[in-house]
């Protein structure tokens, strides 16, 4: 065995070693109960009520999981706990979910000229359904505004995850993106003082970058399935180029409400999508002609699934091309960034290798594909 053969082989364990802990990491996070998605709540004050209609994910409150920073549940020692709620009925969950409220709503500090006390009026929880899907509920949350306020602002407690927070019934409202722990910027109740769309462009990018750093797994893998057919910057360049250029399509269209195609079918064509990319990686050893043109027609897709994301926001009206163009450069950041990383963890030293392609770019299409194809099982069957 010659020292170069040796080197390679070496590195082929190591590789496998560390993809196959991916691999059970990737197909367990996959489990779409376990995804950390932000509240939703719409605000609106008439004639001194002020009310909240909250879309929230509330088994993981009642359950105590600080969702600050967190991507997953299953990251916390409380998952257990979160799993067994989910498997409760509303009448079952009902009672506990007005128990955790009495101690939670008043840390939320709500202050409209003066403290405003916080109770909740109704509560909605939805039939145990799909154990792959998080369980939304629908909070209505009230409270009296002093006479003569102007301004509200609003302290999303810690722990309690992102909150995307939107004023209604007024012209110019505000929508904001609020992490657990920080008070919102001061909302005027009448409306007319919406965010700059510099701020709302800014606010939105961070929101575009985690959904690929770290919550976009499926996103990922397909990346790493360009970067492994070849570290050369110009094969890489035309596949991204191509990506993104699909997406930003979609993106658009679907956040216009111009195209509407349901995640049953698109999340288990990405899925398709990272086994093709990867698959291919095997049996071709440099960019073929039709590689881009693929990879463009699989950029469409990702992007329908990156519209659906700006779905359960909800973009600012008035603000829509600023927070587009924010949650996209975010996207592309991501991206750019899971490319770097690879490139200087692998590609940097071993991408111009003679036993790169055996070593490294097979082993690791191979698995990529592994855990593509068990996301398409699970999202079409499971």
């Amino acid at each position: 065995m010659t020292i170069h053969s040796g080197i390679a082989l070496r590195l082929n364990l190591l590789l496998a070693a560390i993809l196959s802990t991916v691999m059970a990491f990737c197909a367990g996070s996959a489990v779409r109960a376990h995804e950390v998605t932000p509240t939703i709540a719409d605000l609106q004050v008439t004639e001194g009520r002020l009310e909240l209609r909250v879309r929230i994910n509330i088994e993981a409150f009642v359950a105590g999981i600080d969702l600050d920073g967190m991507s997953d549940t299953n990251e916390s020692e409380k998952s257990g706990a979160y799993d067994d709620l989910r498997a409760l009925t509303p009448e079952e969950l009902a009672p506990m979910v007005r128990t955790f409220a009495q101690d939670w709503l008043p840390k939320f500090r709500v202050e409209a000229g003066a403290s405003v006390t916080l109770k909740l009026e109704a509560l909605d929880i939805p039939p145990v359904g799909n154990a792959e899907l998080p369980r939304a509920s629908a909070l209505t949350i009230i409270g009296e505004v002093a006479p003569g306020a102007r301004f509200v602002t609003l302290y999303w407690p810690d722990g309690g995850g992102a909150l995307v927070l939107r004023q209604q019934g007024v012209e110019d409202p505000y929508t904001g993106y609020i992490e657990g722990g920080t008070l919102t910027p001061p909302i005027a109740l009448a409306g007319g003082v919406s965010r700059s769309g510099w701020s709302v462009f800014t606010g939105y990018i961070p929101v575009g970058f985690d959904h690929i750093l770290p919550k976009g797994l499926d996103h990922i893998l397909f990346v790493l399935g360009l970067f492994f057919l070849s570290t050369r910057l110009k094969p890489l360049i035309w596949q991204i180029s191509a990506f993104t250029l699909a997406h930003t399509v979609t993106l658009a269209a679907g956040a216009l409400g111009w195209v509407s195609v349901p995640a049953s079918l698109v999340e288990p064509l990405i899925a398709a999508s990272i086994v093709f990319v990867a698959v291919e990686n095997v049996f071709s050893s440099g960019l073929t002609p039709w590689r881009p043109l693929v990879v463009f027609c699989f950029g469409l897709l990702h992007g329908l699934g990156f519209a659906s994301v700006l779905g359960e926001f909800g973009l600012p009206e008035g603000q829509f091309i600023p927070a587009l163009l924010g949650f996209n450069i975010g996207v592309e950041i991501g991206q750019l960034t899971v490319i770097a990383v690879a490139f200087l963890t692998v590609g940097l030293w071993f991408g111009r290798k003679p036993w790169y392609r055996g070593a490294i770019a097979v082993p690791a299409s191979v698995v990529i594909a592994l855990i593509g194809a068990w996301w398409f099982v699970e999202r079409v069957f499971l």
